[in-house]
Formats: C-alpha cells, sequence, structure tokens
C-alpha cells in the first residue's frame, strides 16, 4: 500500500514552489484563476488536493473564497506560510472522504491529482465527494494528461518523458492495471559523472476521457464543456492534456450520493 504522507513529506513541500516557472508561470495560472473565477459565478470554491496553494492563493486573491482538503501535513504547513486559515480554510484528510462543507459553487482538481488516487473505486468516490460539497447546479472541474500510450515502442513497458541538465523525467506503464509510475530522476554537478543521483518515484492511475465521463456520471454530472487546456483551445484525439467540467442538474441529483 502506498503511503501518500511518504510521498508528500517535508522535503517535497519545501521544494515544490517554484514562484514564475513551470506551472507556477504566470502564463499557466493566469488563465487557470480566470476561468475558475468565470465558472465559480460568484459563489464558493473548495479545492481537492490543495497543495501549497498554487491555485487557491491568485483564486483567493481574485475575490473567489476558497476552502480545501489535503492530505499531507507537510503540503498544508508550506501552505500556511503563505496564507492563513482565516482566508483559506483547509481540511486535512482524503479527498475521496473528507469534508470542508457545502454549498459551493465549484470544486475543481487540477494538474493531473485524480491520478494520484490509485483505483478505479477510489476514482469514482471522488466524484462522489465532490458532489456531496455542490449545491444544485454547481460545477467540477478536473485537468487531467490524455494517456500518451501510442508514444510506447513495442516490447517496451517505458518512456523518457523529459530530459534536461540535472533531471529525468522516465515513465513505466502497466496497461492492464493502468497504472503509471513516473521516476525523477535529479543530479547536480558535483554528481554529473553518474555514480550518484536521488531518485524519487509517484505512482498514478491514468484514466482515459470516457472513462472519466462514465465516473462522472455515476455521481450525478454531466459533461458540459471539455477543452485542451486553461486557454479553452478545442479538444482533439491529439490533445495531451483536457480540462473538463462537469455539472449537476440545478434541481439536484439522488444519485449524487449513492455509495
Amino acid at each position: 500500500m502506498i503511503d501518500q504522507q511518504q510521498l508528500w513529506d517535508d522535503e517535497v513541500a519545501q521544494a515544490y514552489d517554484t514562484p514564475g516557472e513551470g506551472m507556477f508561470a504566470d502564463d499557466v495560472l493566469r488563465p487557470t484563476v480566470t476561468t475558475l473565477t468565470r465558472l465559480s459565478d460568484g459563489g464558493a470554491a473548495v479545492e481537492f488536493a490543495i497543495g501549497t496553494g498554487r491555485v487557491a492563493i491568485p483564486l483567493h486573491e481574485a475575490g473567489v473564497p476558497v476552502a480545501g482538503i489535503e492530505l499531507s501535513h507537510a503540503m498544508i504547513a508550506r501552505l500556511r506560510e503563505k496564507a492563513g486559515a482565516d482566508e483559506i480554510p483547509v481540511v486535512q484528510g482524503d479527498m475521496t472522504t473528507a469534508s470542508a462543507g457545502t454549498g459551493f459553487a465549484l470544486a475543481y482538481l487540477v494538474f493531473n491529482t485524480i491520478s494520484n488516487l490509485l483505483s478505479q473505486d477510489e476514482q469514482v468516490e471522488c466524484f462522489r465527494n465532490a458532489a456531496r460539497h455542490l449545491a444544485p447546479g454547481g460545477c467540477f472541474v478536473i485537468e487531467l494528461w490524455v494517456p500518451q500510450l501510442r508514444a510506447l515502442a513495442p516490447g517496451h513497458a517505458g518512456t523518457v518523458e523529459l530530459s534536461r541538465p540535472g533531471y529525468l523525467l522516465v515513465d513505466t506503464v502497466d496497461t492492464l492495471t493502468q497504472r503509471l509510475t513516473s521516476h525523477h530522476v535529479r543530479f547536480g554537478p558535483d554528481i554529473a559523472d553518474g555514480r550518484a543521483a536521488r531518485i524519487g518515484r509517484s505512482p498514478h492511475r491514468y484514466i482515459w476521457p470516457s472513462e472519466l465521463d462514465l465516473m462522472a456520471r455515476l455521481a450525478g454530472f454531466t459533461l458540459e464543456s471539455r477543452w485542451a487546456g486553461w486557454q479553452q483551445e478545442e479538444f482533439t484525439g491529439e490533445s495531451t492534456s483536457h480540462v473538463s467540467v462537469y455539472r449537476l442538474p440545478r434541481g439536484g441529483s439522488t444519485a449524487r450520493a449513492a455509495s
């Protein structure tokens, strides 16, 4: 069994933020916050796996009340260095069961984080928990990558996803279980001779868009929109990621709380 607390420990939390770069770059965050602000429609939002507040803090600054759920104590502690509990309340717990309240206009789960749930059942329960948080007519937004199994060479179960000075990312895939493990290899100038490196691994369960849509239906949602990214680009068969917007019926649904 994977210990998620060990995966998201103090070392990871302290190194997680990269201000102005990568997923913290303005051209990434600005359209994310703009789209989520519009979808909140003047109501409050709840972020599942809020992390260190990468999205929640600028969304709060944009005027949207934000609460969060986060499993990792270390990630919450890092968030608290930047925003207090009076600004962004956070419940420590699993996003399949923990409750941050009810009546939210928007729930969201960004940057592939639903894939950190390693079984189909857990992923379905995440949708059901989102439905429990939302008011009738509320929406659940998921940002997720599209599995790129075409990149696997015949007879090979892994790909080099990224190679740059000091860092190598290798993904290995088990197509039977839909498990993908990312191997993060980091090395510095003092160990550039290859004799030593630090290796971290993060497990995921990948989800096809059609499977994600069925999970949503089981929780009472319908698909409202799907884009290739936060700029609302057209989603096509060549898209490598998507932002999907699911909405509950205005009159509520008994399917939302099904177990």
